[in-house]
């Protein structure tokens, strides 16, 4: 047995817990924010059988797709000056940061 330990963007969340769910897949939902930008995201913990491991991947990887985004940048734009005017910066955000850990014990009690 495996836990997937799933790092999501909210965009992503309702279509990933609909396709799961459709697949029979239970998953423990979890609200957290990033450390970069700050934003909301959702962290899943997937309890699932080894041979499913590539299929609940899949799943994942279907739903979250990558997208830009426009952020202001933290840093400054002439430091010798001690000017801080934040400018625009794309960044790309989304798809997802998966974990697989093994599982020494599992019950459902």
């Amino acid at each position: 047995m495996k836990l997937i330990v799933a790092v999501v963007q909210n965009e992503d969340i309702s279509r990933l817990l609909d396709a799961l769910q459709k697949e029979g897949i239970m998953a423990t939902k979890l609200s957290t924010s990033g450390g970069f930008l700050r934003s909301g995201n959702t962290t899943l913990l997937i309890g699932i059988d080894d041979d499913r491991v590539a299929e609940v991947i899949d799943i994942i990887s279907q739903k979250c797709k990558t997208r830009k985004q426009i952020v202001s940048s933290p840093v400054p734009n002439n430091p010798s000056a001690g000017v801080y005017l934040p400018y625009p910066v794309e960044i790309t955000i989304g798809g997802a940061t998966i974990f697989v850990l093994n599982v020494e014990r599992f019950e459902k009690v």
